[in-house]
């Protein structure tokens, strides 16, 4: 009944279905105790209010945004707060008295507040909002960036400038229980000077010196950087703020580069959810800004997914364009027509160009470059299990799509059955449980069959903790738990307080990277990740979710793994160790194998996941493992030669990007310089933004 409520809610936990009921119930509450009049029931009620009011929006509860929408937002139950306030000091006969006055021109008065401090707030962050946002790049030696202001002044600031009537609140409460107007007035007083004194304080970062320069101050700045610092090979990208892994995956490609790298993005969130790295970063959202942007020297363009907003860079022809993607699988994503823009497409071995050829969406053979996968390097080959330690499996779907097709994860049919072989098994067997980051959020029924799944794995995990069977070392284990302790501290002080990060614009100032630093912070993530799987038994089974550890680090730890169809079997097969896939959308074995390259190598499992025993044969006993040959032979077919390493084919491949692009643009110029120079405009470059569509859509 309390899942369904908080479902309904749309609250994240029962302690915020508890706190909105409070909340909403607190108003019925104080009006009662105004009209019987009870002072000490006013202020347990208002109490109650004020903290779960204040608790719904500290966890960014759902419910809070939408009362908003309902005409019950935070300015509106503040105000009915204080209007019962009013109605309280009536019904105690005060409606002749100073204190009653003094209480209706204070509450008038703070909301005429609300509105300079608001236009304030807003206009601060207006103006302090930068038309590039950059990362690794010094602008600080070119334009001068402010200081922000506290961010204890704008963050939850109309939060924080209502709760100030809690003085004047308190003081009238106390003036009507005592029957005494001073604690009434000192509290309107504290309540008007503080919320003056805001105002005031914030009045200064909108003009002068705290100001942040104009837009075309800051572009002309970005331009002089790159006319000095003059990139190569770009890495485009736009999405959502859940798609930032697809950028992230080739920040560690980028930073290994034998050209110039940069990084461009097109949203801020995109910037704010981007992982640490060396490169170079310049988000630009404006289409316009982009456009006039001198990326003259640009001669290669990776891009990590389809998107609109390509069409921004697309249209420039001094450079090359190529789609890199963000994984390699026998999804339908893998062979999208758009791909046919590009000049080039880079697969990681022979299978992707089959792909191509097969689905016959316009995309060249001769535009198909097998380049290997570079992230893969962190993917350890297996040499069975270690003796002393039982096998580890891990279950890793997909998430279900944007098409509802049965067949795009196995976690709606067969994940239960899958999970609850997997802890059954005999001889036992660790489960590890890794799902997709965006599971549950198109399908409810993917959504709740995790929480199934998620409960199987901690109910089984609780039942081995109390088995004799399993023994930990407990000494081990504290000792690695105390050096997570000490790791984590150290990244967070590496990391900086969170509440002096500053704003967009501060970070655009001082975002270059302290190279020592990056070096020690990836250090002391792999000592975490070592450290980590030693922390507790390896036969405990686990539900992982999060950013760490990463899916390659639960590759390395896992004797096999059960998957969909995704990059995930791709990437896995990288190891050799043996794999599972569900045919959820029950084609059959051998369609199965057809259709889908990367399972001709693996145990296929129907939606009862009966053929499980054949997964762990294979683990349980290497020599007899009827695929181990297959999934070598796959894994060249998938991903390509071991030599030479994939690093330096790919740089292999920007080097003779880069040549033909060099050509192209040689050649051009030789015929134009044999024209009128009425062409001359038609070679790109920089140019003076002109006032229009700020998306550039419109632009020619």
């Amino acid at each position: 009944m309390i899942s369904t409520a908080i479902r309904v809610a749309r609250v994240g936990s029962a302690a915020e279905l508890a706190a909105a009921a409070l909340m909403i119930l607190g108003y019925p509450a104080l009006m009662l105790a105004a009209l019987v009049p009870s002072i000490p029931a006013f202020a347990a009620a208002a109490l109650v209010a004020y903290l779960a009011d204040h608790y719904l929006h500290r966890k960014g509860s759902y419910l809070i945004n939408r009362l908003s929408k309902v005409r019950a937002g935070l300015s509106i139950r503040f105000l009915i707060r204080q209007l019962l306030l009013i109605l309280l000091l009536a019904r105690l006969s005060h409606a002749d008295d100073l204190i009653f006055y003094g209480a209706v021109a204070c509450f008038i008065a703070f909301y005429g507040l609300q509105a300079p401090h608001g236009a304030l707030v807003t206009l601060i962050r207006n103006r302090r909002k930068m038309p590039v946002a950059t990362r690794n790049v010094d602008l600080k030696s070119r334009i001068r960036i402010p200081d922000a202001p506290s961010q204890f002044l704008l963050h939850r600031s109309a939060e924080k400038m209502l709760h100030l009537d809690l003085f004047a609140v308190v003081g009238i409460l106390v003036s009507a229980h005592l029957d005494a107007s001073a604690a009434g007035f000192a509290g309107m007083c504290l309540t008007i000077g503080l919320g003056v004194l805001y105002v005031l304080v914030l009045t200064p970062y909108v003009r002068g010196r705290k100001v942040p320069p104009k837009a075309e101050v800051v572009l002309a700045a970005v331009d002089d950087w790159l006319a000095g610092y003059k990139p190569e090979t770009v890495l485009y990208f736009s999405g959502s703020k859940d798609s930032a892994y697809q950028v992230n995956m080739w920040l560690e490609t980028m930073e290994q580069l034998e050209s110039r790298p940069l990084i461009l993005l097109r949203e801020r969130v995109i910037l704010n959810n981007l992982a640490p790295t060396t490169v170079p970063v310049i988000c630009v959202p404006g289409g316009v800004h982009l456009m006039n942007m001198d990326l003259s020297t640009v001669r290669v363009a990776l891009y990590a997914a389809n998107v609109g907003k390509n069409i921004h860079l697309l249209r420039v022809p001094t450079m090359k364009h190529v789609f890199i993607g963000h994984g390699d699988s026998d999804k339908l994503a893998s062979v999208n027509p758009f791909s046919k823009v590009y000049d080039e497409v880079w697969t990681a071995g022979r299978a992707g160009r089959d792909r191509y050829a097969i689905a016959d969406v316009g995309v060249r053979d001769d535009d198909i470059v097998e380049v290997g996968r570079p992230q893969l390097a962190p993917i350890q080959g297996w040499q069975g299990v270690p003796e002393g330690r039982i096998p580890t499996v891990l279950y890793a779907p997909t998430w279900e799509g944007w098409d509802g097709n049965p067949g795009n994860t196995s976690i709606v049919l067969a994940g239960e059955n899958i999970v609850k072989k997997l802890v059954a098994a005999d001889p036992p067997v660790r489960v590890l449980y890794k799902p997709h980051p965006f599971t549950g959020t198109v399908s409810k029924r993917a959504g709740a069959a995790h929480q199934r799944i998620t409960a199987l794995v901690e109910k089984a995990a609780a039942q081995r903790a109390g088995d004799p069977r399993f023994t930990a070392d407990a000494k081990a284990m504290a000792q690695a738990k105390a050096e997570l302790a000490r790791i984590e501290a150290r990244l967070a002080e590496l990391a900086g307080p969170v509440g002096e990060r500053g704003d967009e614009a501060e970070a655009t100032r001082d975002g270059v990277v302290d190279v020592a630093r990056h070096r020690e912070v990836a250090r002391l993530r792999a000592e975490w990740n070592d450290a980590y799987w030693r922390s507790f038994p390896s036969y405990e089974h686990r539900v992982i979710t999060g950013a760490e550890p990463r899916l390659y680090d639960c590759f390395n730890v896992s004797d096999a793994m059960v998957s969909d169809i995704s990059s995930v079997v791709s990437d896995f097969i990288a190891s050799g160790k043996p794999y599972a896939v569900t045919d959820s959308g029950e084609l059959g074995a051998e369609e199965f194998k057809r259709q889908n390259t990367a399972v001709r190598a693996a145990t296929i499992l129907t939606n009862s996941a009966a053929e499980l025993g054949e997964l762990l044969a294979a683990v349980r006993d290497p020599a007899g493992d009827p695929l181990a040959a297959d999934r070598v032979e796959l894994k060249r077919y998938l991903l390509g030669p071991d030599e030479p390493a994939s690093i330096q084919q790919f740089n292999n491949a920007v080097t003779d990007l880069a040549v033909k692009a060099e050509a192209r643009n040689v050649g051009q110029q030789a015929r134009l310089s044999g024209e009128d120079g009425g062409l001359a405009g038609a070679v790109p470059g920089p140019r003076t933004a002109t006032a229009g569509d700020p998306d550039g859509v419109n632009a020619g």
